[in-house]
C-alpha cells in the first residue's frame, strides 16, 4: 500500500490551494473571533487591558462583541492596525484564505473611518467626547496610514490584497498626507511639528485628555516624519520634513536622559542628568514652546516636579526619539532623495 504522507504530498503538488487552506495560526484564529461586524477592533479585554492573543478567549469579551457593540472599534493603543497587520502576516504564512478575508474586512473599516479632510478619529463610530478628533495620539492616524500605503503599494506581505482596496487605499493614503501637511503647526510664524488631536471639522489642536492638554507632541512628530520620509519626495514634504527636524533641533534638552525602570511591580520613570544625552518633553506648549505638564485634574503645569506623583509615574512625560531622527534617519533621507543638507 502506498505511504499516506507521500499520497497526500502527490494532493498537494497537485492542488497547493487545497493542502494549505485548513491550515492554522493560533493567534490569527483569536484574532477574528475579536473583529467587531465593523470590521474593526476594540483594545480592551473585560478586564479593561490590552487584549493579548496569546491567552485563552476572554468569554466575558466575546459576549460584549456577540451583542454587536461596534462602538468598540478603534485603531488607539495600535488596535486593528495590529490585528491587520498580523492577519496579512499570518496569510502569508498559511495562505488560508479567511486570514486575507479578515484583513481585508478591517482595511475596509480604516476606509470607512476616514474623514474627508483625511484625518482619521481615534474610534469609529463611537463619536462621544474626544474620541472623534482627529488622532495622531500613540501613533493611531500613522498606523492607519501606514497599512494604507503598504496596501496601496503590495508591500509587507499586502501585495495579496484585491484590487479594489488598493485603488481606494492610494486615494485614502494621498488625503492621509494632505492632512498631514495642513496640521502641521505653525508656531510664531514658523512649521513646527504636530499636536496629538485636531478638531475633526476645522482641524485646529485641541485637548484630550485631562493630563494631555493642547500642545505639540513630540514622539507622535518623530513618527510623523518618518512616515513622510517613506513617500515620493514633493516641494511641500520636503518643506515639512525639514521644519520639523529644525524644531527637533532647536527644542531639545541637552544634557539629560529620561529612563523608565521596575520596582515591586511599579514602574519608575526617572529625568537625571547625562552629558552628551538629550531629551524632548513629549509636550510642549504651542506659543511658548515650553515643556508643559497635564495632571488628573484638568490643570497644566510649566514644571515636572509640579505634577501630581501618579501622573509623574504613569506617563511618559519624555523621550529621546528625536535623536535617531536627527542624527541617523533624516541624513539617510537627504542622501538618498540627493537632497542637500
Amino acid at each position: 500500500m502506498m505511504n499516506f504522507k507521500l499520497i497526500l504530498f502527490s494532493l498537494c503538488l497537485a492542488s497547493t490551494t487545497a493542502c494549505t487552506a485548513q491550515v492554522k495560526d493560533p493567534l490569527a484564529e483569536k484574532m477574528m473571533v475579536y473583529q467587531l461586524p465593523n470590521g474593526g477592533w476594540g483594545k480592551h479585554n473585560s478586564d479593561k487591558k490590552n487584549v493579548d492573543y496569546t491567552l485563552e478567549i476572554d468569554s466575558k469579551l466575546l459576549k460584549i462583541i456577540k451583542a454587536n457593540d461596534n462602538d468598540l472599534a478603534t485603531i488607539d493603543n495600535n488596535a486593528t492596525s495590529r490585528e491587520i497587520n498580523g492577519l496579512i502576516k499570518a496569510y502569508s504564512t498559511t495562505k488560508n484564505p479567511a486570514y486575507l478575508k479578515s484583513a481585508e474586512k478591517g482595511i475596509e473599516y480604516l476606509l470607512s473611518m476616514q474623514y474627508e479632510n483625511g484625518g482619521f478619529p481615534q474610534y469609529f463610530p463611537n463619536a462621544s467626547i474626544y474620541r472623534k478628533q482627529v488622532t495622531y495620539n500613540d501613533n493611531a492616524m500613522i498606523n492607519a496610514l501606514t497599512i494604507l500605503y503598504n496596501v496601496a503599494e503590495g508591500k509587507e506581505g499586502f501585495d495579496a490584497v484585491g484590487s479594489q482596496l488598493k485603488e481606494k487605499s492610494k486615494v485614502a493614503l494621498q488625503k492621509g498626507i494632505a492632512c498631514i501637511l495642513k496640521t502641521q503647526v505653525l508656531q510664531n510664524g514658523k512649521l513646527s511639528i504636530w499636536a496629538d488631536q485636531y478638531n475633526e471639522v476645522t482641524l485646529v489642536p485641541e485637548k484630550a485628555r485631562a493630563f494631555e492638554p493642547m500642545s505639540l507632541a513630540t514622539g507622535e512628530s518623530v513618527n510623523i516624519v518618518k512616515f513622510l520620509m517613506m513617500q515620493p519626495v514633493t516641494p511641500e514634504i520636503e518643506k515639512s520634513v525639514r521644519a520639523a527636524v529644525e524644531w527637533f533641533k532647536v527644542s531639545k534638552i541637552e544634557g539629560y536622559t529620561y529612563s523608565v525602570s521596575k520596582e515591586n511591580d511599579k514602574l519608575i520613570r526617572t529625568l537625571s542628568k547625562k552629558e552628551g544625552s538629550s531629551v524632548w518633553a513629549r509636550f510642549y506648549d504651542i506659543p511658548t514652546n515650553k515643556p508643559v505638564f497635564g495632571d488628573r485634574d484638568g490643570s497644566v503645569k510649566f514644571n515636572y516636579e509640579d505634577v501630581s506623583e501618579e501622573r509623574r509615574m504613569g506617563y511618559s512625560w519624555y523621550n529621546e526619539s528625536g535623536t535617531k531622527l536627527i542624527e541617523n534617519e533624516f541624513p539617510k533621507w537627504l542622501k538618498r532623495n540627493k537632497l542637500m543638507q
